[in-house]
């Protein structure tokens, strides 16, 4: 447990750093004590890490942008998920680390630490107004865990360096990002040591992407999967960047065309033009597996082309012999033969149960599509809301809030029923989802920022999303269509800094200049 004299110091470390509280605020603390002492009160506890329940909402308060809307159940689930992840921030050695499981399991490496979902935890943390947590974090597995013995680094696939590059988009921090380019780049280079076939795609078993007992299999055989290949597309895409901003414009110029190869190797090979849907490609006879929902992680990265033909994949995600179920979206397509039929929390099944990891990439994906392409299909911000929503109150066992592994698709139990690991499974995200993607904050290159929120037309009359930290700033976003909920007359209002930077009479795209 945290002495509170060392988190006080702590805080003050931060505030001399430049990430004490905002002077301008529209949200006041009330609703998150409220929130925080509820979570609280429900949880007895059984596991502490760095930051007590006691400690939580003085955390909070630092570190997170606050958020109100009128939507009860997304706003609950966004500050429990905050709270839960508070849960598995933990101090080593070698630095701060987020985990997976908040009891020790047995596949983990030193101090609990997994990599399977690093990607989401940067994602999710890279909101956090102090950035020592990731950062350090990044640093642990970079700079420290891979050099030991039986490293556990690459024992799952990831998206390290779009991650790292979407951390730095928010915080800015350049020198933090090009000191890291030739660490990322000889992770690149492990994978593609370790995982390239002969054709060029990246391969990959279930198991190591942490998908195991899959429709498509399996535990040894070497894949080409979607997902494995769209994560080293999207690291390619951001060491372009990186190495941009480095000045190192062979570096550049390689990871460009690695990227470029890797997109069509996908499209030529992982595209069936039948199904209209990305697939694993089976080793052993070359063949397309069923529909699953990482044929949605392209999108994920921005790889697919901007076509009808590919957009008609998402009309799965609506259909009920597709993905759609009671509670939420499936891992394999519901009229696939051999659908949920590897067993029922025995192991880890992917053949079609829930998973919030799926979840998160798969709405991520769908929030591109309808952000970035012109060609959508059947999506709109209606069905990006709607399953949005289902996910937040997929939140829940026994009538208490609960986040777990992973979900019948019909009645919402969590497979591994009462198994304490389950608990506060660190295995997803989802405020990166309501900030970036529904409310529709989102980082600019060039310093400024592009609101395009995925809120249907008319859903909400008013909302704030408030002590947001971005490049040193803090930005408010602001909607009252009436001017009676905040005082501060009618309509769209974004501030950075407490000064008014663009405003609307409507819930419209804008795109800020800083």
């Amino acid at each position: 447990m945290v002495n509170r004299l060392l988190l006080g110091l702590t805080f003050m470390l931060a505030a001399n750093l430049g990430y004490a509280q905002p002077a301008f605020r529209v949200l006041g603390d009330s609703l998150l004590a409220a929130y925080a002492a509820d979570f609280n009160r429900a949880d007895p506890e059984h596991v502490v890490n760095e930051i007590s329940n006691a400690q939580a909402f003085d955390w909070l308060a630092a570190n997170i942008p606050f958020f109100e809307c009128p939507d009860e159940k997304l706003e609950q689930i966004y500050y429990y998920r905050w709270w839960s992840f508070r849960k598995h921030l933990k101090k080593t050695p070698h630095g701060y680390i987020f985990t997976e499981f908040i009891t020790p399991v047995k596949h983990a490496g030193e101090f609990n630490s997994i990599s399977c979902a690093l990607g989401h935890h940067i994602y999710e943390g890279r909101w956090l107004r102090n950035p020592v947590y990731i950062n350090q974090y990044i640093d642990f597995w970079l700079k420290y865990e891979q050099h030991q013995p039986g490293s556990k680094f690459h024992n799952f696939s990831n998206w390290l360096s779009d991650a790292v590059y979407h951390l730095y988009l928010v915080n800015r921090d350049e020198r933090f990002l090009v000191e890291r380019l030739a660490l990322l780049d000889a992770d690149f280079r492990w994978w593609e040591a370790n995982r390239l076939l002969p054709g060029g795609l990246f391969w990959q078993h279930d198991v190591k992407d942490g998908m195991e007992e899959s429709v498509s299999g399996g535990r040894r055989e070497k894949n080409a999967r979607p997902t494995i290949n769209a994560y080293m597309h999207g690291n390619a895409v951001a060491l372009a960047k990186i190495a941009a901003m480095a000045g190192d414009n062979r570096l550049k110029d390689h990871y460009s065309r690695r990227a470029a190869e890797i997109k069509q190797l996908v499209d030529r090979h992982l595209w069936d033009d039948t199904a209209k849907f990305y697939k694993t490609k089976l080793e052993a006879d070359a063949s397309l597996a069923p529909r699953e929902a990482i044929g949605f992680i392209p999108w994920y990265f921005n790889l697919p082309d901007d076509r009808p033909d590919r957009a008609q994949a998402w009309s799965q995600l609506v259909d009920t012999n597709g993905f759609d179920a009671p509670w939420g979206l499936t891992t394999a397509e519901r009229r696939e033969p051999t659908f949920r039929t590897r067993g029922s929390g025995h192991g880890c099944e992917w053949d079609g149960a829930i998973w919030p990891f799926a979840t998160t990439q798969t709405l991520k994906g769908l929030a591109n599509l309808l952000s970035g392409y012109r060609h959508s299909g059947e999506m709109s911000k209606a069905v990006f809301y709607d399953e949005l929503w289902t996910y937040a109150n997929a939140h829940q066992k026994d009538g208490q809030l609960y986040l777990g592994e992973y979900q019948d698709e019909k009645t919402g139990y969590w497979l591994k029923g009462d198994n304490p690991r389950s608990e506060f499974y660190n295995h997803s995200a989802f405020c990166d989802l309501i900030i970036h993607d529904l409310v529709g904050f989102k980082p600019a290159e060039d310093g400024g920022f592009l609101f395009n929120p995925l809120i249907p037309e008319g859903k909400w009359d008013w909302f704030c999303l408030d002590r947001l930290s971005y490049g040193g700033k803090t930005v408010t976003i602001l909607w009252d269509k009436r001017g009676t909920r905040y005082g501060k007359g009618k309509g769209l209002k974004i501030y950075v800094d407490g000064k008014v930077v663009a405003k609307s009479r409507r819930l419209t795209k804008l795109n800020v200049k800083l």
